[in-house]
């Protein structure tokens, strides 16, 4: 009966951290304090890498025919210099600049992070925090498209990414309300907001492979591979219904519900 309980346990992790990392209210600091909330505990850094991996597939899905287009340009213009493909070169060239100020920060201050900044209270006050952000665009519509991307604009980005390596920070809410203060289009912010989430992705899960693979795994696959499914379940659902709500404009929701749950948090849990 406890090893039922628990695989439900993880299967809710799983549709929860899925539901919650497209949208802008960071599906890591939800994951920590709904681990408070169940006293399932910390499940570690392989379950995070894990079904942040299984949202991956689910952003790979959706954005795959812009990957498609946008690796065939890239490599026309390498290959030809094709002046009609330059457009794509550039902005997969942006996209590499933008990944890594995380790359970066992640790899030298990733254990102090995860150590130091993991605390419920944290997580509350940086929801705050991203409600505010998402507070301050809630109007914006901006004009600049994806030709009209330079590199300065994704070395801000690349570092607001970086920012949400702190749980609470939302990674797609940074990423969009820098690409919108800078005044993108909503769907530029968002394609690049998802497009640059691929890299850090990958990234993130082979340099944790040893660590997935571990000693919890034998014990552990049944759960894992649940949450894992789960995970690419919901963040598809989740992320076709964030597409459609950022087409509307009503990012002002996410920003009250921010603030709603980190006072909570601050209050009755932190």
């Amino acid at each position: 009966m406890q090893d039922i309980w628990t695989l439900l346990k993880y299967l809710f992790l799983g549709l929860f951290q899925g539901i919650t990392e497209p949208i802008p209210i960071s599906s890591s600091g939800h994951l920590v304090i709904v681990q408070e909330l169940i006293g399932l505990g910390n499940t570690g850094l392989e379950f995070l890498v894990l079904v942040n991996f299984g949202s991956l597939i689910a952003v790979l899905v959706v954005y795959w025919n812009d990957i498609v287009k946008l690796a065939g340009n890239g490599i026309s213009y390498v290959t030809t210099r094709k002046e009609s493909a330059r457009g794509d070169f550039d902005f997969i060239l942006y996209l590499v600049i933008a990944t890594i100020p995380a790359g970066v920060i992640g790899l030298t201050l990733g254990d102090f992070i995860e150590a130091e900044l993991d605390k419920v209270w944290i997580v509350g006050a940086t929801l705050i925090v991203t409600g505010f952000a998402l507070w301050i665009i809630r109007n914006l519509r901006g004009s600049r498209n994806d030709g009209q991307l330079n590199w300065k604009d994704a070395v801000i980005i690349g570092l607001a990414q970086a920012v949400a390596l702190i749980p609470g920070i939302s990674r797609s809410g940074a990423t969009i309300v820098a690409a919108m203060l800078l005044g993108t289009k909503q769907e530029t912010a968002l394609r690049f907001s998802f497009l640059l989430y691929i890299p850090i992705s990958i990234g993130t899960t082979v340099l944790s492979l040893d660590t997935i693979l571990g000693e919890n795994l034998p014990d552990m696959w049944v759960n894992y591979l649940v949450a894992f499914i789960a995970s690419i379940i919901a963040s598809y659902i989740s992320l076709k219904w964030f597409m459609n709500i950022m087409a509307k404009g009503n990012l002002k929701y996410f920003a009250i519900y921010c603030f709603i749950v980190g006072a909570l948090v601050l209050i009755f849990i932190g």
